[in-house]
């Protein structure tokens, strides 16, 4: 070391033992080197990791620090107060200022951009990717990159640091910035992208991918950051880590193989089990082609859960990749898949249940595997949890997931965020896309104002970071015919998994939909009746509608007969213990050939696996009438079942964009249909009708489709893809007012972008719910809980106890005292008024519920 004094990086809580600054840079830096490695940029990522905290080596920092771990006894002169200074004082620009000072006067016109591309990082550390030119109200044009990175010494120390490193860092920062590779290998990428889109003529995608370039490097130095952070203060922790080291895939497909093989052929008891075995072995036979971008269109009831298991485990050993992550739409269908993807590949950590056919995780793999993070067992990591806050705190940090596992499963907003989300939790995991297969199920639910974003950053993973692509459904929505100049999927004909789409939907054809239609629309009262009558005559009937008013209605209307038939709601204000309880319950009632009916909004729809008689439908888009088509008759043990298409007069889905976008054109669709069925191949589900009605819809969208967004965020009306690309209208307004143009390469304004960015409509909270015994006790312990590991257990388990809700819902609850915090100073909320979960609708707006909860 250079000096007597020792820079501390960090002071551990349970033994107040330091790590050295000089420690904890060289640390991240190899870290962020092994995961900038995967796309040939091990160097870049290096000098980012061994610089971003240059800036602790300055008195300011050191004294701060210092001061607030009670290194420095607050009665001597240098003591400052830690708690108002929190935030205050700058250690991530010395880094950025050092790479900038270093590369951006090199001859060569590439310094200057590798030089913003590594500064840019270093210096966006804490607070998520900055500005190059600002898209905010007040400051539009602005040059943030240019004023960061000439932020005056006063304020960065940057002499000081300089002065101070220790000789380790520095003689390694020299060889790094002195080996050509550092600006040859960054050039040798950019030019991968530019070849590739100027084919097409289109610079806007170039500098959109050079963004998601950027935002990889970022995703490494995070992740590094973070994990030797948490690694120090929990020792004991970091030796369950994975890093990434999770066995031979070979095993895995031992398990799966072995457990498909069980179908024995003489077992098959219907011709739909005959397709589901030819369907896997499809995928099988597939897993050994190139690495790229494939469909797999199955209709509804096919068995693509272990299908596309099968081939992305068999195609990850043939290419040596390093996870598969699965991006599902709904949490409701999360918890069904990986309940049967665990059960095969993690057969050790289930046992059978005495006296049922059931199994559940053993109370020994817990405890081996709760360090770990993975709560039932070592290969699959699930991660939907909607609890945490938007806005981390130490505690909620420990809590973050990294998606460091071999088989992972999140849903689509999860994976939404990673690619184009705020501050730094979501982007940490974007590294862990790369060398991976991705498998996207229900694809078509995509939101349409993030086609052309997904679609880019799709193609950049693809082809730059060596990850396969599997999109799933029965209603493949068309994403490589979208605006090619705005950035369209680029799947090869050849890379559909099944190798006659048409001939597979003409042999799985179960059902037969009904235009149930008419003048002035159906009455709720009406369909209760329909209903009723469907479901006496098909045992079991399913009515699936737009809206939880709609349902509700519905399903009272029912009741109100005073059937002794069974009658079931369903809807997201249900917690999924809830749902599944009353899943199962229809599961063994449809199994057993009783009549019953079940109301619900479309959460059923999409992979639930139910089999109904007869299905009631609102009218909605023609890929989601398809997929309630897929609960009437799944398992083909009648000869038809019936799907009835009708219009509820009473329902209301104008505020729907999406709903009611769908609801025009699939009606469309029906008086086509009706008036020459031999145009769509005499089928209303098949894939010649699906991609009409696709052609038709994403026509009527197509301005939508490059995620607007309007003046009342920005102050001006732009699209994120342009924010996140060449940025035109920030750079005319700097033009404007400085009188030059830009002179940078990177003009993007992530942070403006990032904020705007939701990828659903309306942020959800996650709000804990006291259902049945086990939801009553879990808050109760949560409520008591104070170690972060503990939390971490029980947070996990509350995720089955959450309903999502939205901000006006939950501005109502709490304006009713009905929500509280965990714990003074946790945000994470839990419903202490039970009156306000009903047992038949779940959580509501009013106290109607029945159940009692107290938390002490």
């Amino acid at each position: 070391m250079n000096n007597a004094v020792l820079y501390i990086a960090h002071q551990r809580k349970s033994d107040k033992k330091e790590q050295s600054l000089e420690t904890h840079l060289l640390e991240v830096s190899i870290i962020a080197k092994s995961l900038a490695a995967k796309i040939g940029l091990q160097d870049q990522g290096e000098l980012i990791g061994l610089l971003h905290d240059l800036g602790k080596y300055s008195d300011e920092f050191q004294i701060y620090l210092k001061s607030a771990v009670g290194l420095i006894d607050q009665d001597k002169d240098d003591y400052v107060d830690a708690k108002s200074k929190k935030g205050k004082v700058d250690h991530s620009t010395a880094g950025a200022q050092l790479v900038w000072q270093d590369l951006s006067t090199r001859d060569n016109k590439m310094g200057p951009i590798v030089g913003q591309m590594l500064s840019l990082c270093i210096a966006s550390h804490h607070s998520g990717l900055i500005d190059c030119l600002s898209s905010d109200t007040h400051s539009f044009g602005e040059d943030r990159f240019t004023k960061r990175i000439e932020k005056p010494d006063g304020l960065t120390h940057f002499r000081e640091a300089i002065a101070k490193m220790d000789k380790t860092i520095e003689a390694r920062f020299r060889e790094l910035v002195s080996n050509p590779e550092l600006i040859d290998g960054v050039i040798k990428s950019l030019q991968q992208i530019a070849e590739l889109e100027r084919k097409r003529g289109d610079e806007q995608i170039v500098r959109f991918k050079v963004g998601m370039l950027v935002r990889y490097l970022f995703s490494c130095l995070i992740d590094a950051d973070r994990i030797n952070s948490a690694d120090f203060e929990k020792p004991r922790a970091a030796t369950a880590r994975r890093h990434g080291q999770y066995g031979e895939w070979s095993h895995l497909i031992y398990l799966l193989d072995n457990h498909l093989s069980s179908f024995d052929t003489k077992e098959r008891k219907e011709p739909i089990d005959e397709l589901r075995v030819s369907i896997s072995q499809h995928c099988r036979g597939k897993a050994i082609n190139e690495k790229g971008i494939y469909t797999l269109t199955v209709p509804t009831g096919g068995g693509k859960t272990l299908a596309s298991l099968r081939f992305a485990l068999h195609h990850a050993e043939m290419h040596k990749l390093e996870r598969i992550i699965y991006a599902i739409p709904f949490t409701s269908i999360i918890d069904q898949n990986v309940d049967v993807v665990r059960e095969v590949l993690e057969p050790n950590s289930f046992c059978w249940i005495p006296g049922t056919k059931k199994r559940m995780p053993t109370d020994a793999t817990r405890k081996m595997l709760e360090p770990s993070g993975v709560e039932s067992g070592s290969v699959v990591l699930e991660h939907h949890s909607n609890l945490m806050p938007e806005e981390e705190n130490w505690r909620t940090k420990m809590l973050v997931e990294n998606w460091d596992a071999p088989v992972i499963y999140t849903t689509n907003v999860q994976m939404l965020e990673t690619l184009f989300g705020a501050g730094t939790r979501g982007p940490r995991r974007l590294h862990q896309l790369a060398n991976a297969v991705l498998v996207f199920d229900e694809i078509q639910t995509l939101p349409v104002n993030c086609i052309h974003l997904f679609c880019n950053a799709i193609n950049y993973l693809v082809e730059h970071c060596g990850t396969t692509v599997v999109l799933c459904t029965a209603t493949q929505p068309l994403m490589d015919m979208v605006e090619q100049s705005k950035g369209a999927l680029r799947i090869p004909p050849s890379n559909e998994i099944m190798p006659d789409v048409g001939e597979l939907f003409r042999k799985l054809k179960r059902v037969e939909v009904l235009n149930r239609r008419k003048p002035g629309g159906w009455s709720d009262k009406e369909v209760a009746i329909l209903a009723m009558e469907e479901a006496g005559k098909a045992n079991g009937c399913l009515v699936i509608v737009n809206t939880k008013k709609s349902a509700q209605a519905v399903f009272q209307l029912c009741r109100d007969e005073k059937t002794a038939m069974p009658i079931y709601h369903l809807s997201t204000s249900m917690c999924p213990v809830h749902r599944r309880a009353i899943l199962a319950e229809i599961r063994q009632r449809l199994k057993a050939e009783e009549p019953i009916l079940c109301v619900s909004t479309q959460l059923i729809e999409a992979g639930v696996d139910v089999d109904f008689g007869a299905v009631i439908r609102s009218v909605a888009g023609l890929d989601s009438i398809a997929q309630a088509a897929g609960r009437c008759n799944r398992n083909g043990r009648r000869d038809i079942g019936h799907v009835h298409v009708v219009n509820l007069s009473e329902e209301r889905v104008d505020m729907l964009v999406d709903i009611a976008c769908g609801q025009r054109v699939t009606e469309r669709i029906l008086d086509e249909f009706e008036k020459n069925p031999a145009r769509f191949d005499n089928d209303l589900l098949g894939p010649t009708a699906i991609a009409c009605y696709f052609n038709y819809y994403f026509a009527e969208r197509r301005g939508e489709m490059d995620y607007p967004v309007g003046s009342k965020v920005l102050g001006h009306d732009d699209t994120l893809l342009n924010l996140l690309a060449g940025n035109s209208n920030a750079t005319e307004e700097f033009r404007r007012c400085q009188g030059k143009p830009f002179n940078l390469y990177l003009r993007q304004s992530f942070m403006a972008a990032a904020k705007a960015f939701k990828s659903i409509d309306a942020p959800t909270r996650g709000v804990i719910v006291p259902y049945g015994i086990e939801g009553k006790k879990l808050i109760g312990e949560l409520c008591g809980a104070f170690e972060v590991e503990k939390q971490f257990k029980l947070l996990r388990r509350a995720q089955q106890y959450t309903v999502n809700v939205f901000p006006h819902q939950l501005e109502k609850l709490q304006k009713e005292s009905a929500l509280h915090e965990i714990q003074d100073g946790v945000d994470i909320l839990y419903l202490a008024d039970a009156r306000y979960y009903n047992e038949d609708f779940g959580l509501s707006l009013t106290p109607e519920g029945k159940m009692e909860v107290h938390c002490v």
